[in-house]
């Protein structure tokens, strides 16, 4: 604004010093011409149209920017990270890495387990299992876990995903979301426009302040000259008005189409971050649900092949919440990638992320499940009772 002040007094000073040098009878055609019109505004953004001049050209297209919420500076997220030792846990994960979904032999004594003999019980074959350890060891190039009931079995350690969302500070004025995958923005929307050179990381956060479709698909615009398209993106929408029914000014919502989960208290958007729901056809059922049980652990196991053959197991599941039969919000030390659905109809967290939900949220809560695409089925006989 200073700036703007400074060119409109040098702009005065200029013509008062024409006035001066003009002869008299210039000076009074001057006076007295005939006003054509309001004066162009500076190029600065406008919340209203301003009394004494016209707010076009480079003022109208700022202004225009401004009300998408794409100021220049651009205004940061009122939102940081939550506390890294929600990430921590005091207990190690494993997985078991046996071909052709064999049987897992598990063993009583580290001696057994390395020579192979005196198995004491086996592990149920199944694509996906998982088993925490409190004591771990390398043998001749082999991994052995000890189970949290003492016994031994060969497995490889396994790395769970550090990502966490966002705390809020008070609600945001633009809609945001997360780069899923490394992505190459253009400068405009649509494939017929360069890229800018800059590369967004995965799990890089984004402001979203327009959307528009082109080239069959969606575009984000996430700066001035800045455009990604649909496959690379996650939003998270911005509504902190309830649904109908939800009576304690508390909320869970999760959209099945961005992958996102949004909580919102007294009204305010207080935390959001990307997950990963039902793959098809494992959908996970949209509604309006109520927490039902809070459990800080707990085993899943299931299948749903008539020969078992998708069985998976996985121990001490952290920060578990019940909401819609065996449909829980919990942590998922087995999934690196959020953003993508791939569960059996849970609502799948990073271990910060489900930290902070189960720390945050109260058996009787809402959970508001939807899809705003409509390619979730809503029938609810489509839906047995969910897994992990």
């Amino acid at each position: 604004m200073r700036r703007s002040i400074v060119l409109l007094a040098a702009a005065l000073a200029l013509l008062g010093c024409a006035l001066l040098v003009l002869p008299a009878a210039a000076q009074s055609e001057v006076r007295n011409e005939t006003f054509m019109g309001d004066l162009l505004c500076l190029p600065e953004a406008y919340a209203q149209a301003g009394s004494d001049c016209l707010p076009a050209g480079p003022a109208q297209a700022l202004t225009h920017l401004d009300q998408q919420g794409l100021s220049i500076p651009l205004r940061p997220l009122p939102a940081s990270k939550p506390d890294d030792s929600l990430t921590m846990v005091d207990i190690g994960f494993a997985k078991i890495n046996l071909e052709n979904y064999e049987p897992a032999p598990v063993y009583s004594t580290l001696a057994d387990a390395v020579g192979g003999v005196n198995p004491t019980r086996a592990l149920e074959p199944g694509a996906l299992r998982y088993v925490s350890y409190v004591n771990w060891q390398d043998v001749d190039g082999k991994t052995f876990v000890q189970l949290t009931s003492g016994e031994w079995v060969r497995a490889g350690r396994a790395r769970y995903s550090g990502f966490q969302g966002l705390e809020f500070r008070s609600t945001p004025r633009n809609d945001f979301g997360w780069i899923i995958d490394n992505a190459y923005a253009r400068s405009g929307p649509g494939y017929a426009f360069p890229e800018t050179g800059s590369v967004l990381p995965r799990e890089s956060v984004v402001q979203v302040y327009e959307i528009t479709a082109q080239d069959n698909t969606k575009w984000y615009r996430i700066g001035l000259s800045q455009w990604v398209e649909r496959r690379y993106i996650r939003i998270v929408t911005v509504n902190p008005q309830a649904p109908q029914g939800v009576d304690n000014n508390r909320l869970i919502e999760v959209n099945l189409y961005e992958q996102t989960l949004s909580v919102y208290e007294n009204g305010q958007l207080k935390f959001a971050t990307l997950i990963t729901t039902g793959l098809d056809p494992f959908f996970t059922q949209p509604g309006l649900f109520q927490i039902y049980k809070k459990l800080e652990r707990e085993t899943m196991t299931g299948a749903f092949e008539a020969d078992r053959s998708d069985y998976y197991s996985l121990q001490d599941v952290p920060w578990t919440m019940y909401y819609d039969q065996a449909r829980a919000l919990h942590g998922a030390y087995w999934r690196t990638w959020f953003g993508y659905p791939g569960s059996h109809g849970c609502v799948n967290l990073s271990i910060g992320d489900s930290r902070y939900l189960f720390d945050w949220a109260q058996e009787g809560d809402w959970v508001y499940v939807w899809d705003p695409s409509g390619e979730t089925p809503t029938d609810p006989n489509f839906y047995g009772s969910g897994g992990a």
